[in-house]
């Protein structure tokens, strides 16, 4: 799909860097999450930083995930040129 997740890297201050199918890339801030439900394990910086792809979704070990329309509807985009690096993590 062209929503799947291709490449998740974890930031600094609980954000996400994320490669879509197709090249869209992004920063996804998952801080408003923090307080709820099953996202209050991710405040553990260790755990959160165990992210990663499960059929094409950014997931965590213990099934936390993000939905592919959330991730579309609040990820800033990035222009393609742009990578994970010193200034995204500032």
């Amino acid at each position: 799909m062209y929503w799947d997740v291709t490449t998740v890297k974890p930031l600094p201050d609980y954000r996400i860097y994320v490669e879509l199918e197709g090249g869209r890339k992004g920063i996804f801030d998952l801080k408003p999450y923090l307080d709820h439900g099953v996202f209050r394990e991710l405040r553990d910086v260790h755990y959160f930083n165990q992210v990663g792809i499960l059929f094409g979704a950014v997931t965590w070990p213990h099934e936390q995930d993000v939905a592919p329309e959330t991730l579309l509807a609040e990820m800033v985009f990035l222009d393609s040129s742009l990578a994970p690096n010193n200034s995204l993590a500032a």
